[in-house]
C-alpha cells in the first residue's frame, strides 16, 4: 500500500473516536463544566487493558491535558522539589509547556521556563505547574503563578509573557485560564488579589478587577437568563459577577462559606452551583441576573454537604461530585440541593481530581490513580474501578479525547480507548 493509502486507511481508523469531542480546549472542556457530548468512551482499563498508549513526561505537575487539532498540550515542571527526586535548588526551578501527538503520544516539544525568583520553597501536595492550559487555534495559554501568562504558537514558539503579579502561597497557584471572544480571564488571587483580562493576541492587559481573595477557583462565563454574559469567580466568603469584555461589578452573593475556595462552578439555566468548605455550609445555588448584593435575592439554597477541592458536574437536574478527603459520592437535586445520596466508595481515599461526566457516566479519579466510575442517575450504582497506580500521584482532572480519555499522573500521560 502506497503513503497515500496508509493515510486514508490511518483516518478511517481513527474517525470513530475523532468525531466525538473534536478539541478539549480548556480546562474542564468547552465549556469548562467537565462535560463531554463523547459517546464509546472505555468503562475499563488498566495497565494493560484498554491502553492506547503511555507517555513519560519529563517533569511532575497537576495540571490536565488539553487537546486541540493533532496536539495535545500539558505543563509539568522541573529541577527542583520533584516527587521522587532528591536535592535540587529552587534557582533550578523550571515549568514546561509540552506539546505531544495526538495519535502516538510522542513528545513534539518541550518549551521550558525558568521560574521567577523569589519562588516559595515548599508547595504543599502538587507542586508548581498545577494550572491547566488553554487553547485555541492560533495560541496556546498558560499560567505560571508570579512568573507570568505566557502564550506560545502550536510550534512552541514564544509569543509573549504577561505578568499578573508577584505573590506566591504554600499552596501553589492552580486557577486555569479561561478563553473568552478576543480575551483570556485569569484568576491572579494569589500573585495580586485580582481577577485579570488579557487580550489574547499581545497578552496587554484590558482590566483588572480586586478583592479576589483566598480563592484557586477557575472562573466561569454563564449566560444569565436575560442572554448576557456574566465572569462568575466564587473567592472567600462570596460569589462575584463581572461584565466579561469591561471588569463592570455585576453582583456579588454571600456564600456563608468561611474560608478559601478551591472548587470550580458549575451552572445551568443561569443559576451557578458552588462547591467549597471542609464543615458547615459546603454548597449553594445562585441566580444570576442581579444586581450589586443579591444574598437575599438571588441566593436560592444552601447545604452542608460539598467538598473542599473538587467541583461538581452537572446533568439532569442533578449535581455530582466527590469529597476530596472522605471518599464519598454525592448525589443532590440541583433546584433544592436536597442530597439524594451519599456513598461511600471502597478503596477511594483522597480525590482532588474534578470528575468527568461523558456517556451517561461520571469518571472520578483518585489520587492513587483508581477510577471509580458510576451512572449519572440519581439511583446510585458503581459502575467499575479502574487501576493505573505507577507510585505517582494523581491529581489532575481527566480530559476527553473523542471517544478516548487522558489521563495524567505525576509520571505519565495515558491515552486509554478501545
Amino acid at each position: 500500500m502506497n503513503l497515500r493509502g496508509c493515510c486514508f486507511l490511518a483516518c478511517l481508523i481513527l474517525a470513530p473516536w475523532v468525531q466525538a469531542d473534536t478539541n478539549w480546549p480548556s480546562f474542564r472542556g468547552p465549556a469548562n463544566m467537565g462535560a463531554s457530548l463523547a459517546t464509546g468512551l472505555p468503562l475499563s482499563w488498566s495497565a494493560k487493558e484498554n491502553l492506547v498508549w503511555k507517555q513519560e513526561l519529563p517533569g511532575s505537575g497537576a495540571s490536565s491535558p488539553v487537546v486541540f487539532g493533532d496536539k495535545i498540550f500539558v505543563t509539568c515542571y522541573t529541577g527542583y522539589f520533584v516527587p521522587g527526586q532528591e536535592g535540587g535548588s529552587v534557582n533550578d526551578l523550571k515549568r514546561h509547556m509540552l506539546a505531544l501527538d495526538r495519535v502516538t503520544g510522542k513528545l513534539l516539544w518541550d518549551v521550558p521556563v525558568p521560574a521567577k525568583q523569589p519562588e516559595e520553597e515548599r508547595i504543599r501536595d502538587h507542586g508548581f505547574a498545577a494550572s491547566t492550559p488553554a487553547v485555541d487555534q492560533e495560541r496556546v495559554y498558560t499560567f505560571f503563578g508570579k512568573t507570568g501568562v505566557l502564550a506560545l504558537d502550536h510550534d512552541g514558539k514564544k509569543l509573549w509573557l504577561t505578568d499578573v503579579g508577584s505573590g506566591t502561597n504554600g499552596w501553589g497557584s492552580s486557577a486555569s485560564p479561561v478563553l473568552y471572544k478576543n480575551m483570556i480571564f485569569i484568576n491572579a488571587s494569589v500573585e495580586s488579589g485580582s481577577l485579570v483580562a488579557l487580550d489574547k493576541t499581545s497578552g496587554a492587559e484590558k482590566w483588572q478587577a480586586k478583592a479576589i481573595k483566598s480563592s484557586w477557583s477557575t472562573p466561569l462565563v454563564v449566560p444569565s437568563l436575560s442572554g448576557k454574559d456574566e465572569l462568575v469567580v466564587s473567592t472567600e466568603g462570596k460569589l462575584m459577577a463581572f461584565e466579561p469584555l469591561t471588569g463592570k461589578p455585576l453582583w456579588f452573593c454571600a456564600t456563608d462559606i468561611s474560608w478559601y475556595m478551591v472548587p470550580s462552578l458549575v451552572a445551568d439555566q443561569g443559576i451557578v452551583y458552588c462547591l467549597g468548605g471542609r464543615s458547615g455550609t459546603a454548597s449553594l445555588a445562585v441566580r444570576t441576573g442581579g444586581s450589586g448584593d443579591v444574598t437575599k435575592s438571588h441566593r436560592l439554597w444552601t447545604g452542608m454537604k460539598g467538598s473542599n477541592v473538587t467541583s461538581p458536574v452537572f446533568h439532569g437536574g442533578h449535581l455530582y461530585w466527590m469529597n476530596d478527603s472522605r471518599g464519598t459520592a454525592y448525589c443532590a437535586e440541583a433546584k433544592t440541593g436536597e442530597v439524594i445520596y451519599e456513598k461511600r466508595l471502597n478503596g477511594a481515599g483522597q480525590v482532588y481530581a474534578s470528575p468527568l461526566l461523558a456517556d451517561g457516566r461520571v469518571y472520578y479519579l483518585a489520587r492513587d490513580g483508581k477510577t471509580f466510575v458510576v451512572a449519572a442517575d440519581p439511583q446510585f450504582k458503581e459502575l467499575r474501578t479502574n487501576d493505573l497506580r505507577d507510585g505517582s500521584i494523581f491529581d489532575a482532572s481527566p480530559a476527553v479525547d473523542g471517544g478516548r480519555l487522558l489521563i495524567r499522573s505525576g509520571k505519565f500521560l495515558y491515552c486509554i480507548g478501545k
